[in-house]
């Protein structure tokens, strides 16, 4: 689906907060709300907008530690990468999960309540699993930037 100069205005606003009212939206763009969101739909059924979602600070859900974790894996067939993917995205406390080029084969976000809680992590899906031949962690020491913000294209 081709972006038109409005359908870039609303989704800046809309990644911003996109709570912010249809009437608003529609004020800032010049459009009545009615095609505010006509166009929402319309980017919504086309997969240009996947989710609408509240933004959650995981330390104040007693999650404070935030780990990057690359994963190498020993065989990469078809079969073994989607049990691992598989695997990867239905952990709770995996945040992103990227299957990357490189040197690793997955790149993970993950976020706990303690070492601890990672150390347990690790034993469950790294050290219990027969296909990982190595995993590389990063903890992160401050979160400077965090969100999902896509680029927007310019008009053509």
């Amino acid at each position: 689906m081709p972006l038109d100069d409005f359908d870039r205005k609303i989704l800046g606003i809309l990644q911003k907060n996109n709570l912010t009212p249809q009437r608003t939206i529609g004020e800032a763009v010049n459009l009545s709300a009615p095609a505010v969101q006509r166009r929402i739909k319309k980017m919504t059924e086309a997969g240009i907008i996947t989710a609408n979602v509240a933004v959650v600070d995981p330390a104040a859900l007693g999650h404070p530690i935030t780990i990057f974790v690359e994963v190498e894996v020993i065989s990469e067939t078809s079969e073994q990468i989607e049990t691992a993917k598989q695997a990867f995205a239905t952990t709770p406390e995996i945040q992103h999960c990227f299957y990357v080029t490189g040197e690793a084969d997955f790149v993970l976000v993950v976020v706990v309540p303690s070492m601890a809680d990672y150390e347990a992590l690790t034993r469950r899906l790294f050290f219990g699993n027969n296909n990982v031949k190595r995993f590389r962690t990063f903890v992160a020491m401050d979160r400077i930037k965090i969100g999902l913000e896509v680029p927007l294209p310019q008009s053509a």
